[in-house]
This record gives C-alpha cells, structure tokens and sequence, in this order.
C-alpha cells in the first residue's frame, strides 16, 4: 500500500517537473536519434544562463556562452554510438540518443532530465499499451553531466527510475559513496587522487608558498579541501585562496575577478597558483594580468577543467609567455584519429542534421571552415572518457541480451545498472571494470602548455601520474629554476625555525650549533654528530675528530725521552762502577748493598717514565702510576735505611743508640715501607682503576688520556711518599755536620729538598695544564726526582772512586775521622763515645779492625 502512494507521488512529482521544464519557453532543444535502446547524454554546450525576468513576473531562460569544445564531446558520444551501430557489435539491437544541454546550470538540467525520464514514467506504469510505450523508448542510462555539482543533482533524480548515470568529467570525491549516489559511475578517476599528484608536483619542485583559486561549486570545494589535506602533509602552505562564484552569471562575479587579480598581484612571492576555476574565470583572470610585469615568471597548474581549454587566452594578440607556464592536469587520453576522421568525413550541410540542433547551429556560423575549427577543440582526454562510457554501456547490454530479445523485451534501466556494475568492457587492447564505488580509476596526463605559430598546444604530455601514487616523467618536463616560498630555502648546515604568528612554512633559518648538521635543504632539525665526529656552527656534514695525544713523535716527548734514557744508562753506568769497586771504602760507607737496590728502584722509576707517553690505554694507564709509586716508593726507603745508617752510628746517645740498634733492620724496614704503598695501590686498582678515557677539547679533537678516577688513591699514593721523603730529610738534616767521608747526609737532605720542590709545583701546574701535556707535567717532576737522588747519592761517590783514588782508602777514612774528632772536643766521656763510634763505623764499614786512635793530652 505504502509503496503504490509513494510511486503514484513520485509519478506526480515527474509530471510537475516535465511542466516546469517547459514554463517560459517553446521546447528545449535535444539532438535525438532513433535505435532500440536510447542513451542520454547530458552536455554543457552552452555554459551558463541568462535569466530575464518578463513583466508578467515570468522568467525567460537563455543559455549562452557556447562552448565548441563541449560540442565536440557530444559529437563523441554520437560517433562512438554510430561505429557500434555501424559494426554491428549488439548484432541486430542498434544505440540511439537523445543529447540535451546542460548549459553548465544546476537548474537548467533539473528542469531537463525529465526528458530522459518520460518515457521511463509511461513504461513503468503501465498504464500505456505496449506499442505506445515503444513509440517513446525509454532513456536506459546517460552519459554526463560534466560538472560535479550538476552531477550530484541529476544522479538523484535520476536515482528515482534507478537510471545509471556515467559521468565522463564529474570527479568529487562525494560521489564515491554509493550509499547516497548508487546510480552514479564515472570513467574518470575521483578528484582525491588528482589533489595528491598536484600536491606530488608542488612537492618534488619544492614549491611551497602557493596561491589557490577556486569555486563555490561541489567540485572545487571538494579537490580544494582535499589538496589542503595532502599539502599540509608535505609542509606546503596557501598563501591566498580566492573563491569565485560557480556560477557565471552571478552579479558578484566582476567583483570577486577584481579583487582575485589584485590578490595574485599582491603577493610578489607567489609564483606557482593552483586553479580549480572554470576556463572562464581563467579567462577574465589572464585578462586582467596581461599587464602584470610578474606575470611572466608564474606558474600556473590547470586541474582537469580547464587544463585543456586553449581558448582562454586570445593568441591574436597575446602570448603565452606574457602570463607565464601552464601546467595542466587532464585525464588519461584516447585515441583521436577516429574522431578526427568522423570530423573530416562531417556533412557541413546544416539542413542535413535537423535531429542535432547543436551542431546544425553550428554549422551555419560557420560553413565550410567548421571541420577544421571542431578538430582544434578535440580534448584527448575527453575522447577517452566519453568512449569508454559508451563501451560500458554496450558492454552492459550485450551481457543483459545474449540469452533474451532485446527488441521486444527492453531491459529496465534497474537491470542495466546490475549489469554495468559486472562488465568487463575494453577499448584499445585494455580491459576496464567499475571498482565498487561505481569509479574507474585511470592514471592522468601532466601536460605541458607550449604556444606554436598559430595556436595554443595543450597537449604535449610530459609526465604520468599513477594513481597507485608514482610519477613518470619525460625528459621534455623542465620547468627551470622557478621558486615559489615564503622564505628561501635554509641551506645544508641551518634548520628551519617556526615565526610566532605565521604559517609554517613562513620560518627562520637558524644555524646548526657545533656537533651538530643537517645535510639536506630545508631540514626540520639539526642532527647530532656521531661518536668520533664532530662539527663547527652551521656545518653540512660531520668530520672525524682528530684523536689527540703525547705522540712518540712529538718534540716535548722526544726530549722526555732522551733524558729518561740518559737517565736510565747513567743508573747503570753507575751500577756498574759501583759493582767494580765493591770493596773500597766509598762503595763500603755507602752501604753497597742497599746502594744497589736504590740503583735498581731508580732504574724501574725512570722505565716508569716510558709508560706516560704514546697512545693512552687501561693497562698503561694503571701500570704507569703503580710503576711510579712502588719503584720511588722503594727508592726513598733505602735512602731512609741509609740516612738511619749513619745517624745511628754518630749522633744518639749510648741509650737511645742501643735501642735503635736492636730496631734497626734495614731489609724489613724497607719491606714494611713498600708494604704500606702496596696497600694504597692495591686498594686503587680493586676499587676504582685508572682507564683510558677521553674528552673533546675546544678546537673539537678527540684528547685521548688517563682517568686516574679515584683522585684520593693517587693522591695518596703520592702523600705516602712525600712522608717517606719527609723522614729521610729529618734524619739526614740531623747528620748534616759528619765527616765528609761519611756526609750522605747532606746530599740526601739535597736530594729531598729537590724531590719536595719539584712535587711542591706539580700540584698547581697539574691541575692547570690542559691536553696533551698533561702527562708530560709528570714525567718532567718524576725525573726531576729521579735525576736528584742519582747525582746526590752517586755522583760524588763516583768523581771520588774514579778521580780521587786516594781518598778512596782506609787512611784517608781514618785521617777524617781522626781530624773531626780533634774539631769536636768536648768532654772526656764524650770524646771517648765519639772515637768509640768511629771504631764501630771504620769496624763496620771499612772493615778496618785494628784502629789506633792517637792520644791527645785531652784523653
């Protein structure tokens, strides 16, 4: 019940329709052809209206601005038609037509479309005899409209009798949704892949800072939001986007031209402008900048409405060049040689196409001349797309007529929307189908606008673009050294900078800061260096840091070394003297044994020296310090056991000198000595070892040195030492005034003042000096030391040994000893202590057992 009213409402509604269509004029003018199945066609030949209004209150509807392009897209849906008919593809079932004007105007083709549908209405009702509904053969499906914004309007009221509708232009995404538009399909790809391929182009000519130009229309609502979606995606910007009136006849659009001209010439920086407009807004638009001295150097990228509109610039007095490059993007392009012919082989007698208004019009303007004049407004593209809607449709009916008599039982249009939703339908070697949102996804042509003697050439492809999203470019594609940014480009070696208040692509370019690059234009940021690598402010690239250390061939190293080797032959060179002179006196008094462990600890101190130099590792780093530490540590014990040597056997008191007699163990006193400096060390290398480490100095090399890490641990390691040192100095100061043969005393008190001072300006010298030299600082005060206790300790005894043989002798021992006993009278006790000492000294040291004493009167 409910579905008989809506029917007999919807029935109503189409008859209202049919008055409205022909309220206020005679009849609308249709190009018609006769066949067992019609298909409409729905062209903007014209592309606007002019609407009067009469004094009556009624409206006169005018369509004008002919377009002789959309003219040539109606001659090929005819001639697609004709050739099936002429092969007989659909056997006996022939095509016929009814084209009808669209004149570019929503309401215009509202009030139309009943044409297509009348029929369909009588059909259905049934309410008309079968021969009746023959005599008016139903409109099964229609090719058009071209604009998607008549194209949304039509599909729905042509939805009501489930009339497929295939657009050959109309490419909002809106029409994808099949849940809205179930009798719509289209043989061109959907304006959402043609948004990304112009945000590719703008995107691989670093094009960033564009102007936009579009409509209030469906379709340049759409693909505008849609490029907006893609380009923001790529860091690309609209400097300016202009909205014209979709309509041609709106009384705005004079002003809204004016003030898009103006904003174009405002902005000096754009040079690339991406246009959704129609060709005649273009064309008012290039009217207005012909003038512009900018112009020459802009970018124009033409969508798909009007990137094959060479009509727009009048070639009579204007070039090309005077408003710069066009790059267009049109759909995939067919084979015109067919259509060509079709035009050439055209009867240019109006009277002899009375069924086709349009074209007989036509030819009346223009006699003879009009083959020609229509093969110049064949859009490649356009041949492709209207072609293969005609192909779709056969296809269909073939596939709906292989098992029934189409001729006497016509399939509804419902039948023939089923059906195309299933074939699979091909033209030149390629196989196409509807995907299932009634789209038929082809790639697109970028062309490029080139202007020849005569004419304009819109059709010179220079790159692909896939809509599985991948460019091919030809190599004819070369658009020069055009830029269109808000800012320059920031260069290798600076990153980009957001500006409070602007857009992002407005920006400052900031220098990379050291260590830091970036290696590309227009870098979001700064890259750190890697390890090992480094970089000044505002680098490109990173370069390997120079490692830095005391090099083996370095000057102050080679000096170092020179002295540490002097220094270790003159230690052996003295070991050997003493070796060769072992039982004389100076060799004897110098305790010879303990001599030789001294000799060989200030061996190990100068090997030491070698460990500080060269490329610094763990091993090195902790061998060097406990070399150092335990070799000097045992140099000052024996210096220490020495200095107790002789101080015991002629400074203390006989009471005092027993107890130190039976203390006095020269071997162990050494070993507890080195054991206390074991202890530190050993506690520094469980605890927290030296390593090899490294920093970066301030002219970015990598200084490659040793960590001693616990600070405290050499510290006091050093302490210990210094108080070693610090007793030996006290005990030898006390002995200062013996004789010269035994005054060790004061060459060891010489050699620790030595050692004390040059320790004393380690210190601040240390924690000053930066880099390399760092352990030069040290090598220089270890052999300072070194070099102290050797000539203090050896080098006298030597002159003695080798140059003053003869105070290398037991006389001359007792003759000193005898003089300074006669120098330090003192009491008869005294005196007797005295020589006693020096019985026992002579007795020990020189092995001399018969001693005599001469007598003074004093004894």
């Amino acid at each position: 019940m409910y579905l008989k009213l809506y029917f007999r409402f919807f029935t109503l509604e189409l008859k209202l329709l049919s008055v409205l269509s022909h309220h206020g004029t005679k009849s609308f003018e249709q190009a018609t052809a006769e066949g067992d199945i019609i298909i409409g066609g729905l062209f903007p030949i014209h592309e606007s209206v002019n609407v009067t209004v009469n004094y009556d209150g009624s409206e006169n509807q005018i369509c004008d601005r002919f377009s002789m392009a959309n003219l040539v897209q109606s001659l090929i849906m005819v001639q697609a038609l004709e050739e099936i008919n002429q092969k007989q593809e659909l056997g006996n079932l022939t095509l016929g037509y009814l084209i009808l004007d669209s004149c570019g105007d929503v309401t215009t083709s509202l009030r139309k479309i009943p044409s297509f549908m009348r029929g369909n209405c009588e059909y259905s009702e049934g309410e008309k005899s079968n021969t009746s509904a023959q005599q008016s053969s139903p409109v099964l499906a229609v090719i058009g409209g071209y604009y998607s914004e008549i194209a949304i309007a039509v599909t729905r009221l042509l939805n009501l009798e489930y009339i497929p509708e295939i657009s050959y232009g109309a490419t909002s995404g809106l029409l994808s949704d099949k849940t809205r538009f179930p009798s719509f399909m289209r043989t061109v790809p959907q304006d959402n892949h043609q948004a990304r391929a112009i945000s590719e182009i703008l995107d691989n000519n670093g094009w960033t800072w564009v102007g936009v130009l579009t409509t209030d229309g469906e379709y340049a609502r759409y693909i505008t939001e849609r490029l907006w979606y893609y380009t923001n995606q790529k860091g690309i910007c609209f400097a300016f986007t202009s909205v014209l009136p979709d309509n041609l006849n709106d009384y705005l659009l004079g002003k809204s031209i004016e003030s898009t001209v103006k904003t174009i010439i405002d902005n000096e920086n754009v040079s690339v402008i991406v246009s959704f407009a129609k060709p005649d807004h273009m064309m008012y638009i290039f009217q207005k900048l012909l003038n512009d001295p900018q112009g020459t150097r802009r970018i124009w990228l033409a969508s798909d409405i009007w990137s094959q509109s060479p009509e727009i610039l009048n070639t009579k007095k204007h070039t090309l060049s005077d408003i710069g490059t066009i790059i267009g993007i049109t759909f995939k392009s067919g084979n015109t040689t067919k259509l060509k012919r079709y035009l050439d082989d055209l009867d240019e007698n109006p009277s002899h196409h009375n069924n086709n208004p349009f074209l007989s019009t036509f030819l009346k303007q223009h006699g003879s001349t009009s083959s020609e004049k229509l093969k110049t407004m064949i859009y490649p593209s356009a041949v492709f797309s209207i072609e293969l809607a005609v192909k779709a449709i056969a296809q269909a009916v073939e596939d709906l007529c292989t098992d029934r008599d189409c001729k006497t039982k016509r399939p509804s249009p419902l039948e023939l929307r089923g059906a195309l939703w299933k074939a699979k339908f091909h033209m030149d070697g390629k196989n196409y189908s509807f995907d299932p949102h009634g789209d038929l996804n082809t790639e697109y042509d970028i062309v490029l606008w080139k202007q020849t003697s005569e004419s304009l050439d819109v059709n010179d492809i220079v790159a692909r673009y896939s809509i599985f999203f991948f460019f091919t470019f030809l190599p004819s594609f070369f658009l020069g050294n055009v830029t269109s940014r808000c800012t320059d480009s920031c260069q290798p070696g600076y990153s980009k900078t957001s500006v409070s208040g602007q857009p992002r692509c407005c920006y400052q370019c900031e220098p990379c800061a050291e260590n830091t690059f970036s290696n590309t234009t227009d870098s979001e940021k700064c890259n750190p260096c890697e390890k090992n690598y480094y970089s000044l402010k505002g680098s490109s690239k990173c370069l390997p840091r120079k490692i830095d250390f005391l090099k083996w061939d370095d000057v102050y190293l080679i000096v170092l070394l020179s002295f540490t080797s002097l220094g270790a032959v003159l230690t052996i060179v003295v070991g050997i003297i003493f070796l060769a002179h072992w039982n004389t006196p100076v060799v004897r008094s110098s305790v010879g044994p303990i001599s030789i462990i001294l000799l060989l600890s200030l061996m190990i101190t100068f090997t030491s020296v070698i460990l500080f130099g060269g490329p610094p590792n763990s091993y090195q780093c902790q061998a060097r310090q406990v070399v150092f530490g335990l070799s000097f540590t045992l140099c000052v014990s024996c210096i220490m056991v020495k200095s107790f040597k002789i101080v015991l056997a002629f400074e203390f008191d006989p009471v005092i000198q027993s107890v130190l007699k039976k203390l006095y163990k020269p071997y162990l006193i050494i070993a507890v000595c080195m054991a206390g400096q074991v202890v530190i060390v050993t506690t520094w290398l469980i605890h927290s070892p030296p390593t090899a480490d490294s920093e970066i100095t301030q002219n970015n090399m990598k200084l490659m040195f040793c960590n001693e890490k616990l600070i405290p641990a050499f510290g006091a390691m050093l302490v210990y030492i210094g108080l070693l040192a610090l007793i030996c100095f006290g005990v030898a100061f006390k002995g200062r005034k013996l004789p010269d043969c035994y005054n060790d005393a004061k060459f060891i008190t010489f050699a620790m003042l030595i050692y004390f001072i040059s320790w004393i300006m380690f210190g601040p010298v240390y924690v000053n000096v930066t880099g390399k030299y760092i352990p030069a600082v040290e090598m220089v005060v270890i052999l300072i030391s070194a070099y102290g206790i050797l000539f203090c300790q050896f080098f006298t005894k030597c002159y003695i040994i080798l140059c003053k043989k003869e105070a290398n002798t037991e006389k001359s021992f007792r003759r000193d000893i005898r003089n300074y006993s006669m120098d330090h009278k003192g009491s008869e006790d005294d005196l007797c202590l005295k020589i006693c000492n020096f019985q026992q000294i002579v007795m020990c040291l020189v092995h001399t057992v018969d001693v005599k004493i001469p007598k003074t009167d004093n004894i």
